[in-house]
This record gives C-alpha cells, sequence and structure tokens, in this order.
C-alpha cells in the first residue's frame, strides 16, 4: 500500500500531492517557475498545502525536494502524511498549523538532479550573499580531481582520488566534496553567488504562512547518506546549543549534529532552515532533516559526478544520458517496497513528534 504514494516522475508526484491536498480539504497554492522548464517542457512549480489556521502560534514546515530528486522520498512522506487521517486529526487538535511545502527545487526534481536549473545546490544557498562567503579550501583541492572531461572517468584520475581517500579517509574526502563551496559555479555542491528562484520564494512562503508564529518546527526530507532504508535525524539550524537541546528533547537522543562531528553528513554553509531567521525572526526555531540512507556514500559521490558530467556535456547521446540520469536518480530514490515502507514508517513517527512538541 505505501508504493502507491510515491510517483516515477515530477508530474505525477505533482499531481499526487495536489490530489491528496484536495482529498484533506486543503486549499492548493501555487508558485510557478518563471523560466526553468522541466524534463519533460513541463511547467514547474513549489507547491503549498496548509491545513491549520492563519496566524497560528505554532507552525509544522515540511519541506520536500530540496535536493531536487530527493524529491521523490519527500514528496511520498508528505502525500501519505495528506492522506493519514490520524495524521490530520492530530495535527487539528494540537492546535499546530501544518504547511506542507512540495518541490523546493522542482527542476532537479523533474530532471532526476540534485542541483537547480543553475547548478545551485540549495542546501548551501541560504547564507549571507552580501557578505564575504564561506571558503572551501579542501573543496579547491579536490575540485580539479572531481570534474571528469570524460566518462567514464579516465583511471588516472580516479588513483588520484584513491590516493586522497587513502591519506586522509573516506569521511575527509565526502567533507572536503559535500561541505559547500562559492568558488566553482561548474563544480559540485556549488551555493551560488545570489539567492536562487527556489530561495527566494520559500521565503515569501515562509513570510506569508510564518506571520503570527511563536514557535516554527521544521523537518526537511533528505536522501543518500547513511544505511540502506535508515532515517538519520540531523540538527537543522545554527550551531547554537540551545536550539540543539530544543530538537533533542523533542525528537531524541538519537538526534546528531554536523557540527559536534555525531551525524553522517559533514558540517555544511547555507541551509535551508536558516531562511527562519530572516523571514520569520520572531519565532523559536526547532528544525531538523530527516535523512535516509539508498547506497554506499562512493556511490552516490560517483553518481553527482556523473550529473554534473552531464550539465556540462550537453550533447551526449541519448542513450548515454538516459543511463546516466537513472544513476542519479537510483542514488537518492530506492524504488523499492521495503526501502518505501521504512521512509514511510519513521517519517510518519518524525512528524507525529513535532506535533507533540512541547509548548
Amino acid at each position: 500500500m505505501s508504493a502507491r504514494h510515491f510517483a516515477q516522475s515530477y508530474p505525477e508526484a505533482r499531481e499526487k500531492f495536489a490530489a491528496a491536498a484536495a482529498a484533506a480539504g486543503l486549499a492548493l497554492e501555487r508558485h510557478v517557475h518563471p523560466r526553468a522548464r522541466g524534463a519533460e517542457g513541463e511547467q514547474l512549480s513549489l507547491d503549498c498545502a496548509r491545513l491549520g489556521r492563519a496566524g497560528a502560534a505554532d507552525l509544522l514546515v515540511l519541506t520536500s525536494a530540496t535536493h531536487g530528486v530527493e524529491g521523490f522520498c519527500g514528496s511520498g512522506i508528505q502525500v501519505a502524511l495528506l492522506h493519514d487521517a490520524g495524521f490530520l486529526a492530530r495535527a487539528r487538535s494540537s492546535g499546530v498549523a501544518v504547511l506542507f511545502v512540495h518541490g523546493v527545487n522542482p527542476y532537479g526534481f523533474s530532471h532526476w538532479g540534485r542541483t537547480n536549473e543553475d547548478n545551485i545546490d540549495l542546501n548551501r544557498n541560504f547564507v549571507d550573499h552580501g557578505a564575504p562567503r564561506p571558503a572551501n579550501d579542501a573543496y579547491a583541492e579536490v575540485h580539479p580531481l572531481l570534474l571528469a572531461e570524460e566518462w567514464p572517468p579516465a583511471a588516472e584520475r580516479e588513483a588520484a582520488i584513491g590516493r586522497y581517500i587513502a591519506e586522509r579517509g573516506e569521511f575527509a574526502f565526502q567533507a572536503a566534496v559535500s561541505g559547500g563551496q562559492y568558488a566553482y559555479p561548474d563544480g559540485l555542491f556549488f551555493g551560488g553567488h545570489a539567492p536562487s528562484w527556489s530561495n527566494q520564494t520559500l521565503r515569501q512562503v515562509l513570510r506569508a504562512h510564518g506571520a503570527g508564529a511563536r514557535r516554527l518546527l521544521w523537518i526537511d526530507f533528505h536522501t543518500g547518506l547513511g544505511p540502506y532504508g535508515h532515517g538519520e535525524l540531523i540538527h537543522a539550524g545554527r550551531d547554537d546549543d540551545a536550539e540543539l537541546a530544543r530538537a533533542t528533547a523533542l525528537w531524541g537522543s538519537e538526534l546528531k549534529s554536523i557540527y559536534k562531528g555525531t551525524s553522517v553528513s559533514a558540517r555544511l554553509e547555507g541551509l535551508l532552515a536558516f531562511a527562519a531567521y530572516d523571514e520569520v525572526p520572531q519565532a523559536e526555531l526547532t528544525g531538523c532533516a530527516l535523512e535516509f540512507g539508498t547506497l554506499p556514500v562512493m556511490q552516490v559521490l560517483q553518481a553527482l559526478r556523473a550529473e554534473n558530467w552531464l550539465r556540462r556535456h550537453a550533447h551526449a547521446a541519448a542513450g548515454e544520458r538516459a543511463a546516466l540520469r537513472r544513476q542519479v536518480r537510483d542514488a537518492f530514490y530506492c524504488d523499492a517496497g521495503d526501502w518505501k515502507e521504512r521512509v514511510l514508517a519513521q517519517g510518519r513517527q518524525v512528524a507525529w513528534q513535532a506535533l507533540a512538541a512541547p509548548a
């Protein structure tokens, strides 16, 4: 039964979300992308559905597809929750308004990529673009190794990466690659030189729906790190002990921190949740990312290199493009019944816990 909530394409996911919102009696709010189009030429949009009164003091935000192709997972959870009579009833009785934000990065969702239409990683884009951007000297060192001119990459390039890992360790390589960088627009995990359309649109949504909120709870659904089907809870917010303590009290001692070095994720800059500090400044933020494991981390990183290669080689043969796109999707969405069952069970539990947040 869980499979019915998941989709095989962005248009199908969006249709399922819209239908689920309508079935729950919720209005759909659509923000259409002004310039980017989908893989089949379709219109792209960030869509919202709100359960609960305007101006509610407690607001739970559930976001999917921050990293495009990861939206297959997050959308499935959102659709399942919208069909969950128990969850909807609990939300209504708790007084916590729930804002479902579907397809934060619709371009990546449709094109089966992690980055947006400008090769921006949205979860690195929420920095102060008027200030000096964070430096990542470690990425500068590995950038020439990551960007292959041919696919599959030459043996010499892969051997150089192997030496880096042998000398410094796999996690050091992961951190260098994934921590976020602002110097190489054609590279991996590029945070952008300005706020992206998704950044600006999400801020608009937060301002409108966060007015009056005193507590902002946030769950951002992700995939690609950790053991198959396991959802790791990761504190999403600033390096602030009080925030971490609130999130731990809410979601339990299994919550991890990128700042304390306890997470499968490296330390990151420009997180999506940072928008809350600017757009809902009166609200106390308690946020987490729920990160579901798919494939081993080096296979996931290789898929991201394939995505990057495709961006830089727009005239690749159709068969090669299709195979590499599928490699990327498989790295972030396990289209298997057992994986989906685990994802939905854990996603539902974490969302229910948020509704029980102490006032």
